[in-house]
C-alpha cells in the first residue's frame, strides 16, 4: 500500500498548531504497520533549507488557468523512517509565517494542483489530505481520473478557506464539480474536501458527531450528516519518545510514575523562573492560543473570583489582543498569583506541562486538543470542557474507576468556577491527589492506536476502490 501524506506543516520543518505534531508523527508510526509512505508539504520560507535538497525535478500546475512552477525537494534524511518532499515556489510563498502568504488562497490553489499531479504520477494508492489546505486537490484527482483515492482529514472545521469569484475562475475545475463546492460566487477549499474525498476522518469520535449539528457544523453539517457512513473519528496521538517526563533534557528534574515526588522539584522551579512565590497551593497551567474558542472569554468572566481562590496560574500563549491585555492586568494587579508570557516557548512549555500541578482548557470546541495529553503523560491533571477529543480522553474522578481530570459541561464561567473548586477539593486531600495523578500518568495515548485505526481506515478506502 503506498500511500502519500499531504499536509501544510510538518514538525519539525513548520509548526503553527497540532497539526504539524499529527503530521509529523502518524506517518512514522503507519511506516511501522508496513505502510509505503511518503510525506508532501509546501516549501515554507521559514524552512531550513540546509535539511533539504534539491531533486531536479520540475512541477506544474495542470488545470488552473494560470500555469506555476514548483521545484521538488526532498529532506536530506528521512522522517524517522518516512521520505518527506516539499515543494517549492519563492514567489507564492512569500513569508516566513506558514499561513502568512500575501495570496494563501492561490498558494493553497496552486500547491493543490501541483501535488495531485505528483500524487497520480507516482502511483499512490491513497492520498491522505489535511484541513483546508489540501481540500482542492481531492478535486483535482477526480479531474484527472487519477488511479488512486483519498482520504480528507478535517482537523478544525472552523477554518475552510473560503475565496471569491476570481478564484472559482482561476481554479480550471470542471462545472460539473464547481457545482458542489461553490457558495454563490465563492469557492470553499474545506467543502471540496468533504465532498470529493472518498472517506473523510477527523481527530475524535465526539467531534465526528458534534460538526453534524448545527452547533458545531459551521455550515457544512448537512453534507456530513449525508456523509455520515463515510465520517470516523480517530483520535490523535502524541509522541511517547518526544514527550517523555524520564529523558525529556527540558525538564529541572527527570521523573515517572515511581518517582512522582521528584515532579515538585520541577514546579518549585518554574514558580522561581515565573516569579510566583514557592508554595503550596496547586500552579493551574494553560498554554494555548490566546482566543474565544479556547476558553479565555470564560477566564474574564470569572477573573475576579479566579484570583481569589487558593492556586496560582501560568499562560503562555499569543492571541486576541483584548485578551492578552486582560491577562496582562491580572498579572499585574495579581503578581503573585499570575504569571502571563505571551510568546510561544516549546523549552518553557515543556516546564509548565512538568512543574504544573493541573492543566486548564476550557474550550467552547475543542476537536481533538493534544494538551490534555501532554498533561497527563506528564502527571499534570486536566480540567477541561467536556467537548470533542477532551470529552473523548479525560474521565471525571470521583465518576469513574479511572477518573484522570475534572471538568465541566455547559459553557459559562460559572460551570468553570465549579469545576476549579472540585480540583482544588482533591488536591487538598493527598490520598485522592496521587490516585487522580497516577490514573493521569498510567493512560495510553501513544500513536501506535491511532495508527492501526487509520490503518484500518486505509484498507476500507481501497475497498472504495475495488468497487467504484
Amino acid at each position: 500500500m503506498k500511500v502519500l501524506y499531504v499536509s501544510y506543516e510538518v514538525y519539525p520543518l513548520a509548526k503553527v498548531g497540532g497539526l504539524a505534531d499529527v503530521a509529523g508523527a502518524l506517518p512514522k508510526y503507519l511506516r511501522d504497520l508496513g505502510v509505503e509512505i511518503d510525506i508532501l508539504m509546501p516549501f515554507h520560507k521559514s524552512v531550513d533549507k540546509n535539511v533539504t535538497s534539491k531533486t531536479g525535478s520540475i512541477l506544474k500546475t495542470r488545470f488552473m488557468k494560470r500555469e506555476i512552477s514548483f521545484e521538488l525537494y526532498k529532506k536530506s534524511r528521512p522522517l524517522g523512517n518516512v521520505d518527506v518532499f516539499l515543494l517549492s515556489n519563492d514567489e507564492l510563498m512569500d513569508s516566513e509565517e506558514v499561513y502568512g502568504a500575501s495570496d494563501l488562497g492561490l498558494q493553497a490553489m496552486s500547491f493543490s494542483d501541483a501535488a495531485a499531479g505528483f500524487a497520480a504520477d507516482k502511483g499512490y494508492d491513497i492520498v491522505h489530505l489535511n484541513d483546508w489546505h489540501t481540500g482542492l486537490m481531492a478535486v483535482y484527482l477526480k479531474q484527472a481520473n487519477a488511479n488512486c483515492r483519498t482520504v480528507f482529514s478535517i482537523h478544525n472545521l472552523a477554518y475552510q478557506g473560503t475565496y471569491g469569484r476570481e478564484y472559482l475562475q482561476l481554479s480550471g475545475i470542471e462545472s460539473r464539480y464547481l457545482d458542489y463546492i461553490s457558495e454563490g460566487s465563492d469557492i470553499n477549499f474545506m467543502k471540496a474536501g468533504l465532498v470529493y474525498s472518498d472517506k473523510l476522518s477527523t481527530v475524535s469520535p465526539t467531534y465526528a458527531h458534534e460538526i453534524q449539528t448545527e452547533e458545531y457544523g459551521a455550515g457544512l453539517e448537512r453534507i456530513l450528516s449525508r456523509r455520515d457512513r463515510d465520517l470516523v473519528g480517530i483520535l490523535n496521538g502524541i509522541d511517547y519518545s518526544e514527550y517523555d517526563p524520564e529523558k525529556d533534557p527540558r525538564l529541572w528534574v527527570n521523573y515517572g510514575l515511581n518517582s512522582i515526588e521528584k515532579k515538585e522539584i520541577n514546579k518549585s522551579n518554574l514558580q522561581l523562573l515565573l516569579g510566583l512565590p514557592k508554595n503550596r497551593v496547586p500552579l493551574f497551567g494553560l498554554i494555548s492560543r490566546l482566543v474565544g474558542q479556547k476558553g479565555l472569554d470564560l477566564i474574564e468572566e470569572i477573573r475576579g473570583e479566579l484570583v481569589s481562590l487558593p492556586m496560582q496560574l501560568v499562560v503562555l500563549g499569543t492571541g486576541e489582543k483584548k485578551y492578552e491585555e486582560m491577562l496582562r492586568d491580572l498579572q499585574e494587579d495579581h503578581p503573585d498569583k499570575v504569571a502571563v508570557k505571551l510568546a510561544f516557548n516549546l523549552d518553557l512549555a515543556q516546564k509548565i506541562y512538568a512543574g504544573a500541578d493541573f492543566f486548564l482548557m476550557p474550550s467552547r470546541y475543542e476537536p481533538c486538543g493534544l494538551g490534555q495529553m501532554f498533561a497527563m503523560r506528564y502527571g499534570t491533571v486536566p480540567v477541561v470542557r467536556y467537548t470533542g477529543g477532551l470529552a473523548d480522553t479525560v474521565k471525571e474522578y470521583g465518576l469513574s474507576d479511572h477518573g484522570n481530570g475534572f471538568g465541566f459541561v455547559d459553557y459559562n464561567g460559572e460551570s468553570l468556577l465549579e469545576a476549579l473548586k472540585k480540583a482544588l477539593g482533591v488536591f487538598n486531600h493527598d490520598v485522592f491527589w496521587r490516585e487522580v495523578v497516577s490514573n493521569a500518568m498510567k493512560e495510553d495515548f501513544s500513536w501506535e492506536t491511532s495508527a492501526k485505526n487509520y490503518l484500518s481506515l486505509y484498507k476500507q478506502t481501497l475497498e472504495v476502490k475495488r468497487n467504484a
